[in-house]
């Protein structure tokens, strides 16, 4: 028997640990409050877009995990920047957390507090050569159908204002990579 052969075979031997995949659409109760963001594609303008310079960010929000955690990927401007966050039930810390990896090398850890069409969130960043090291962040669906995210950044001992957009749900957009 080759060790290959034995590998798979070790592999196919061991427990399915918690049976199948429940239903696509169920998740942890924890993450319940994330139903209404999620198997959508957003599209936001920055304040500082012009026709001659478009400047947009696209997000989308994902059941991953068999339900035990929401993924989120937004890119700006077709990959110019981009980032990917995992969010999940923490508990340990009797809360829900995430991870956010960006293109740009840095990434941030937090938690987020979740109520039925918003969430806010605290996170610590690491790695930003732009001096921010921890973010507050909120994002609301709102009663015409958009989402708005809000943003302030702690950088040099204060809090500053950070981004404030609208976003349209946009089934054509994606969100891209490069």
């Amino acid at each position: 028997m080759s060790k290959l052969t034995l590998i798979c075979f070790c592999f196919a031997s061991l427990p399915v640990l918690g049976g199948a995949d429940p239903a696509p659409e169920t998740l942890d109760p924890h993450l319940e409050a994330f139903r209404p963001f999620l198997n959508k594609t957003w599209k936001g303008e920055f304040k500082e877009s012009t026709p001659e310079k478009p400047m947009f960010d696209v997000s989308r929000y994902e059941r991953a995990m068999n339900g035990k955690a929401i993924r989120s990927l937004h890119s700006v401007n077709d990959g110019m920047y981009g980032g990917e966050t995992l969010i999940y039930w923490d508990s340990e810390k009797k809360s829900l957390a995430f991870f956010y990896l960006t293109t740009a090398g840095f990434r941030t850890e937090g938690t987020i507090t979740a109520e039925k069409g918003k969430f806010t969130s605290l996170e610590k960043v690491v790695g930003n050569a732009n001096g921010i090291t921890q973010v507050k962040g909120t994002a609301e669906l709102l009663a015409d159908g958009t989402m708005r995210v809000k943003a302030e950044y702690f950088a040099n001992d204060k809090w500053g204002p950070g981004r404030d957009m609208v976003y349209r749900h946009d089934p054509k957009a994606s969100v891209i990579f490069k």
